[in-house]
């Protein structure tokens, strides 16, 4: 093979799939089926407001190409959805700096409750609105990225977790727990929260990577949610959305767990209903799921697309920090010109 890449994620499929137009290409993943983790647990929202200004270039990079996707996808990738970023405990003046860096719109209390009509009279002294947020089929754009990375001659291998790695002139030479062996003079760790536990199998640098849970739950509630939007605390205390008769949300933790499949943290849901029934008239009481995903973030907080600085050959491909299904299609393009010009 011309390379090989590790992790069947958004992140590896997607860099994959770029790749695969001039490169015989195989990817790896280690569990039996790919997007198990973190993919599969996402929230799906594309919101150009969200994140450090990295994650918004890329994002705002992506947002054409999750429009109008280069390959063919069931359905529409990307739907209208507006975002709210609401000011509470005393952080009205992040949501100013928001609106101002981000370009979204610095609405007053009461324009924030006729955009959210569930919020409390007197809740909200002033919001951000964007309106150029979007709903996200996370799994209709990974399963689209993968069928259109099998047509250009790509090879998915399920059950491979690396074991082995060692440097044969120009190739690397990769074995699986299968015991299947890869060749190839390139190799692209996109393995998310198992980032550095792969990298040490290469002798690579050492990220100091940091997936930290995140959990989410839907709550039934008797309120009406005609027109709810996409609403966070500017605080990263809770986010909220309208699904169905039920109400997706999350305590937005960040709390530091081995690589892993991680179980949502109660005390926080209950936090989390807590905080959101102070502002909201939605009244939630009750859990009818929930689950958590890792977020894997680097030292800085960015994404990590570079060579590594000691093993030869090596690539990163990691630390996208929860932001990794909005940047997507722009970033995977920006790792493919990074390894082309090298």
């Amino acid at each position: 093979m011309d390379a090989i890449v590790i992790g069947a994620g958004i992140a590896g499929v997607s860099l994959a799939y770029e790749l695969s137009a001039d490169r015989e290409v195989v990817l790896l993943e280690a569990e039996s089926s790919p997007a198990t983790h973190t993919t599969g647990r996402s929230a799906a929202t594309w919101i150009g407001s969200y994140g450090p200004p990295i994650v918004r270039r890329f994002a705002a990079e992506s947002l054409p190409l999750l429009l109008d996707p280069p390959f063919e996808t069931d359905g529409p990738v990307a739907t209208p959805m507006s975002c709210l970023w609401i000011g509470i405990n005393g952080r009205d003046d992040d949501v100013r700096r928001l609106a101002q860096d981000t370009g979204s719109t610095l609405v007053d209390g009461a324009e924030a409750e006729r955009l959210c009509p569930v919020l409390r009279p007197g809740a909200v002294a002033v919001a951000a609105w964007d309106e150029t947020a979007k709903d996200l089929d996370v799994m209709g754009l990974h399963q689209g990225y993968l069928r259109a990375f099998r047509a250009r001659g790509g090879t998915l291998v399920t059950s491979a977790r690396v074991v082995e790695a060692a440097r044969d002139g120009a190739d690397w030479v990769v074995t699986t727990t299968a015991g299947d062996v890869f060749r190839a003079p390139l190799v692209v760790n996109a393995a998310g929260a198992w980032g550095d536990i792969v990298g040490a199998v290469f002798g690579a640098e050492r990220l100091r990577l940091e997936p930290r849970r995140r959990t989410i739950f839907q709550s039934p509630t008797r309120a009406d949610l005609t027109g709810v939007p996409f609403t966070a605390g500017i605080d990263d205390g809770f986010y909220f959305k309208a699904e169905g008769d039920t109400v997706l949300c999350s305590p937005q933790d960040a709390t530091l767990q081995e690589p892993g499949s991680p179980r949502p943290d109660e005390l926080e849901i209950a936090r989390a209903m807590e905080a959101v029934n102070e502002v909201t008239t939605l009244g939630l009481r009750s859990v009818r799921t929930s689950w958590a995903g890792l977020r894997t973030f680097a030292p800085d907080g960015n994404p990590v697309v570079r060579w590594d600085e000691k093993a030869e050959g090596y690539f990163w491909f990691v630390g996208q920090a929860g932001y990794g299904i909005q940047m997507a299609p722009a970033l995977a393009r920006h790792g493919a010109e990074l390894i082309r010009a090298a």
